[in-house]
């Protein structure tokens, strides 16, 4: 998505429209903090996050990430300060150039995160079993979204 978007020139006007940038930010900031109190609220005694992934579809888990990626401005920021970087200014096939980064970007990005996956997946078994600390790493979690969407929310 951002890397559509900085090859469009959308990345841009992000950077450059301080209402865009802050627009974007307060909904970031506030759906981490609806995610946090969602889990904090929680009186269950399992994780929230496996739990609801159990119940619903693949395609809300994925619909999830998405909103939470799109919501980030941070990584629209990121894309536009870092991408630019490796494309001669000079070049007629800019926005190729930019699309070819983001996909080579996204590609090593998912490797990572599906090793990471992996791992989550056994270490999340083992956590799922014992009710105590489902619980803890839930508030504790939830504590620490509430906590970052505030921050993101008031950041300058």
């Amino acid at each position: 998505m951002h890397t559509c978007a900085a090859a469009l020139g959308l990345s841009a006007v992000l950077a450059t429209s301080a209402f865009a940038f802050l627009a974007i930010k307060i909904l970031g900031g506030a759906y981490l903090v609806f995610l946090g109190i969602k889990m904090l609220l929680d009186r269950g005694k399992h994780l929230s996050f496996p739990s609801n992934f159990r119940r619903c579809t693949t395609f809300a888990a994925f619909r999830q990430g998405i909103v939470t990626n799109v919501l980030n401005p941070k990584v629209a920021l990121f894309f536009l300060a870092f991408l630019p970087q490796f494309i001669d200014p000079a070049s007629n096939i800019k926005a190729i150039a930019f699309l070819l980064l983001g996909f080579t970007f996204v590609t090593t990005g998912t490797i990572w995160c599906l090793i990471l996956a992996c791992f989550a997946a056994t270490l999340s078994e083992r956590l799922r079993s014992n009710e105590k600390v489902g619980q803890w790493l839930n508030r504790t979690v939830g504590a620490l979204f509430v906590y970052l969407g505030a921050r993101l929310a008031t950041a300058k």
